[in-house]
């Protein structure tokens, strides 16, 4: 069974501990943790090397073994070397950027194979930001500012749901863009908006929420709420 740490924003910080030790608790493997800041490699080395070494700092403060795999481009993500480099891992990590860009950059290679094979062994899946949103059917563009193209192919991993990571502040950087993600779900799909500094930690099924924020999940037109600490339900389609 996969354990999964969805972030709304703030990974490698203080807060999110709790949920890198979640996944650490409840995943397969030898510890190790594989970081993939591979959604922020369009703004170049600095910020893509930034990510990483931010990554390896939160995690050797835990005391918990961490690399980066350098996959920037779809040439990287098809080297089977950088592939082999996830086996046995405990968690795979991907980081924020866009999330469009993150969906481009993986989609049929050996990387996100080898991620989807791991998963199906036992290894946690974190993601925050980019790391959420690539995972589904349609993701976002977020480095566009016109809503008539926001919207792109993801992974399609998590199939019938829509993620809208940093919930809280969307419409701060595109006026209108929480209602027009919202109207873009499909009936009878699931969307699940989560707030900045906010978890959601489960199987897939079962959740509870960790951080500041709230996890929104709206089901037949209807909107719950949750809160740190609460558990809820949600059992989610994918495919692992």
């Amino acid at each position: 069974m996969t354990s999964w740490a969805l972030l709304g924003s703030g990974e490698f910080e203080p807060w999110s501990e709790v949920a890198d030790r979640f996944l650490l608790e409840t995943s397969t493997g030898d510890g190790r943790v594989v970081i993939l800041p591979t959604a922020s490699s369009l703004e170049g080395d600095d910020v893509f090397d930034g990510w990483g070494a931010r990554g390896l700092e939160h995690f050797a403060a835990l005391g918990v073994p961490a690399e980066v795999l350098p996959v920037r481009s779809r040439e990287d993500a098809g080297r089977a070397d950088l592939a082999e480099r996830l086996d046995g891992a405990s968690i795979v990590y991907l980081s924020g950027g866009n999330p469009s860009h993150l969906a481009d950059v993986l989609r049929d290679t050996v990387v996100w194979a080898a991620v989807v094979g791991g998963l199906a062994q036992g290894m946690g899946y974190a993601g925050c930001s980019a790391g959420v949103a690539c995972l589904t059917e349609t993701t976002f563009d977020s480095d566009s500012d016109d809503l008539d193209s926001i919207f792109k192919p993801g992974l399609g991993l998590v199939r019938r749901t829509v993620f809208g990571p940093h919930w809280d502040i969307v419409d701060t950087w595109v006026p209108g863009a929480s209602r027009s993600i919202v109207a873009s779900v499909a009936p009878g799909d699931v969307f699940v908006g989560i707030d900045e500094d906010t978890a959601m930690l489960g199987d897939g099924r079962g959740w509870r929420v960790s951080g500041r924020g709230s996890v929104h999940v709206r089901v037949d037109g209807s909107f719950v709420h949750h809160r740190d600490g609460v558990r809820f339900e949600l059992p989610l389609t994918i495919g692992v």
